[in-house]
């Protein structure tokens, strides 16, 4: 009798579980659209609120769940950094991504994430380099979707080859814009020959459409919070309003509007011609027109380059946002329009880090690194100590790279050279931090600037020496005026609206580490989350 009663209890579990899984099944969004606008800092959304329209940002806060304090717990936001957080799920100390290349130290090569020679651009080539997702460990939401159900369509679509690759991950169609003729092009690793639509909508030069000649403002220049302007050309203030040009050499404003890709990367040209294939995308795979979800990501690069090159308190990243936003609120429309019910969409808003206040070359205030010189003067203090030599292999991303086999073929302890180096770069100007991978292997740290380091930190591919810079410092590079990599909060904190799909809408205020992000899509997407996910599920249902 016992073991009928167990044998009963256990088929009505089994039954109540289908019946759990079948609810989910019904429930579940029949596409997910997931919106990365690259170096948009979370204050964005309030500080240009009121000349946005009432249909693309305002639209998702308005209607979604909107996250006020979401961030990333370590140092190293940069772009592959962020994009490979947000879509496993993990941070980098586990996902394995530190930087876009390192130094692999068994050759003494710089490494690239996703440079591959077995691999060629399909039909266009425009880069002769090849590329793959081979040196990513983790699975992302992607992997995962296509893992629990094969027949999901899931897309993946960048202006850059490096962004759509990390976001995507190992599965899907993963498509990014060639540089000689703006073509949209995938790696053979994907597939051997590009969909039909997309050699028609290349041969037809559909991006060629959005391009201009030059940059006039959406606004009136009194309507507009910012000042300082380089590129945008008529501006003229009906109040005696300040207008600061930025000097800029005529050359590299030339070469932004000679150049068909780098229209696409530094003005608002490449965020509408990314849209615009983006509704393609959903049309022709018709994502969303089953019960199966699909998935497409949108990596939006062009945010990130105008900010890097004009500066977050430019009129250029200001106007571009507003662009952006009547971009959205057309895409938005449409998007939900391809399926019955609105509810069955969902789509989020993200970015995968802030930036910095502008580096101002006319100022006395100086903030920026030079890396070049911190790699000679480490490699000479090391050399007046143990002999001239090839001891640092080079610097990436806030990471100096020792000579691994000089240190061992001298009979050096890499632990004590490691310790000495990041002692001798505490000297040097703008540096705030700096910490021994040893000490990053053998020692927790649970709090503090060692944490955000730590939680940033892969052995395999981490540098010997991490560096922290000091409050809005930044990298010394060619027409860079803003950058991101820093544990501070411009960098850290980022906006976070997960709209439609039955979520719950409204104002979260709590704390939002963003690994979070793709625990939660797998949630709403009824399906496992990838297998080196650490964030919790959100509470929007």
């Amino acid at each position: 009798m016992k073991k009928f009663l167990l044998y009963i209890s256990a088929i009505t579990t089994i039954i109540a579980s289908l019946a759990v899984n079948e609810a989910t099944a019904a429930e579940r969004p029949r596409l997910l659209v997931n919106i990365v606008v690259s170096g948009m800092r979370t204050d964005d959304l309030v500080r240009y609120n009121k000349n946005f329209s009432n249909g693309g940002f305002n639209r998702l806060i308005n209607n979604g769940a909107y996250f006020t304090n979401a961030s990333y717990d370590y140092m190293q936001t940069t772009t592959p950094v962020g994009l490979a957080t947000l879509s496993t799920g993990a941070m980098p100390s586990t996902h394995g991504v530190v930087s876009d290349s390192w130094f692999d130290y068994v050759g003494n090569k710089r490494v690239s994430l996703i440079e591959d020679s077995k691999e060629k651009s399909v039909n266009y080539s425009g880069d002769a380099i090849g590329y793959s997702p081979r040196q990513l460990i983790a699975e992302t939401i992607s992997d995962a979707m296509i893992q629990s159900d094969s027949t999901s369509q899931v897309a993946t679509i960048a202006i850059e080859p490096l962004s759509a690759i990390v976001t995507a991950g190992h599965s899907g169609e993963v498509y990014w814009m060639e540089t000689l003729q703006t073509a949209w092009t995938t790696s053979s690793y994907y597939t051997k020959e590009l969909p039909a639509w997309i050699t028609q909508y290349n041969q037809t030069d559909k991006n060629l459409d959005f391009l201009t000649k030059r940059w006039n403002a959406l606004l009136e220049y009194d309507n507009y919070l910012n000042s300082r302007v380089a590129c945008i050309e008529g501006l003229k203030s009906k109040q005696n309003k300040r207008i600061d040009h930025i000097e800029e050499e005529a050359s590299a404003i030339k070469e932004i509007f000679s150049d068909e890709y780098a229209q696409m990367c530094y003005t608002p040209t490449g965020n509408s011609a990314l849209l615009a294939f983006a509704k393609q995308m959903v049309a022709n795979n018709k994502m969303g027109g089953d019960e199966v979800p699909d998935i497409l990501n949108i990596v939006l690069d062009t945010p990130r380059k105008i900010c890097s090159r004009f500066g977050p308190e430019s009129v250029e990243y200001e106007d571009m946002l507003y662009r952006l936003d009547r971009d959205l609120e057309e895409f938005i429309s449409f998007v939900t329009a391809q399926v019955t019910d609105p509810q069955q969409i969902v789509v989020t808003l993200c970015s995968d880090h802030g930036t910095s206040p502008s580096f101002d070359i006319e100022s006395n205030h100086v903030e920026r690194f030079n890396v070049r010189q911190a790699e000679v003067i480490t490699n000479a203090f090391i050399g007046a100590q143990h002999g001239n030599g090839e001891w640092v292999l080079g610097y990436i991303d806030r990471a100096i790279y020792l000579n691994h086999d000089l240190i061992i073929e001298k009979g050096l302890s890499l632990k004590d050279m490691q310790h000495d180096v990041a002692t001798f770069m505490m000297q040097l100007r703008g540096v705030s931090h700096a910490v021994a991978a040893e000490a990053m292997r053998n020692t927790y740290f649970g709090s503090g600037y060692g944490r955000k380091i730590q939680n940033g930190f892969y052995p395999r591919r981490s540098g010997d020496v991490i560096i922290n810079l000091m409050p809005e410092w930044i990298e010394e590079k060619e027409n860079v005026r803003s950058s991101s990599g820093s544990m501070y909060l411009y960098d850290r904190e980022v906006p976070l609206i997960i709209f439609g799909g039955g979520v719950t809408k409204g104002k979260y205020s709590q704390k939002v580490d963003m690994t979070s992000l793709a625990t939660t899509e797998a949630r709403l997407l009824g399906i496992g989350s990838p297998s080196a996910a650490e964030g919790e599920v959100l509470n929007i249902f």
